[in-house]
């Protein structure tokens, strides 16, 4: 369980304005003058954020893999434990292990949260596990029927692309420092997204899937797959936009060019 603080600083002759405190924060380091009233909200069951991604993770790379090896009861019984003649279930097997580990490895060792804890009741389990099995079942079908087109490329091109924009997000804020600024384009060709969307990670990030949509299984229509990919960026979208909302807010100048998940559409 977790304590959410917020402070009601007092003053004589203003007008009186609640505000959250941050994580971080030291209750007499606060600038509150002589007079100020705390207010405590129970948040209820928490989990650090390191802990959310990981299960977010570990989940559909588990379980894809489950498919992958036609563990028995999953398909015919004798196709269990066979393997797909088609290379390219192979290469979408290990695109799809890629993409998980290197978001594990990154939740390890990469990213950095600005909030310690999130609600339990928050977590994004379903979505991850859920479609990772429903995409599974479908790409290593035994009745599986390869496409002719591959977008390798792009989706190697996209998964380096987030790598860089979540390194170059790492590196705002070195280790301790409390100093807060917003991401500009570095040296990194990937990270000059940056000029038009305020969270390229997660352009990046549904771009990738295009290459999950042209693995397509006749058992599975492309409408269907697109249907994965739909979610997503409506989920990536709202978490943008108020990213973006929150940069526009804290720094005065802020690019007005930059949108929040699209160049010069959204």
């Amino acid at each position: 369980f977790n304590i959410k603080g917020s402070l009601l600083n007092v003053h004589p002759f203003s007008i009186i304005i609640e505000k959250s405190l941050r994580d971080d924060e030291i209750l007499q380091n606060l600038p509150v003058g002589t007079t100020a009233t705390m207010y405590f909200r129970d948040l209820g069951p928490q989990l650090g954020w390191t802990i959310v991604f990981m299960a977010e993770c570990i989940g559909p790379l588990l379980t894809y893999l489950l498919f992958y090896f036609r563990v028995p009861y999953i398909y015919s019984h004798k196709y269990g434990f066979t393997s797909s003649p088609h290379p390219v279930v192979r290469l979408a097997c290990a695109c799809h292990t890629f993409h998980y580990m290197k978001r594990l490895i990154e939740t390890i060792f990469v990213h950095r949260f600005s909030h310690g804890t999130m609600p339990l009741g928050t977590m994004n389990c379903a979505y991850y596990w859920g479609f990772s099995a429903w995409l599974a079942y479908y790409i290593n079908h035994p009745l599986y029927t390869p496409p002719c087109d591959k977008c390798l490329f792009l989706f190697q091109m996209c998964e380096l692309g987030n790598f860089s924009i979540h390194l170059t997000l790492t590196n705002l804020r070195g280790e301790g420092s409390r100093s807060r600024r917003f991401p500009m384009p570095t040296k990194n060709p990937f990270t000059w997204l940056f000029v038009f969307v305020s969270c390229p990670n997660y352009t990046y990030e549904v771009y990738a899937v295009g290459y999950i949509i042209n693995i397509n299984p006749f058992t599975a229509p492309k409408c269907l797959l697109a249907l994965y990919t739909l979610l997503g960026f409506i989920q990536m979208t709202i978490w943008a936009k108020g990213k973006h909302r929150a940069y526009s807010r804290e720094f005065k100048d802020y690019p007005n060019l930059r949108m929040a998940i699209i160049p010069l559409i959204l």
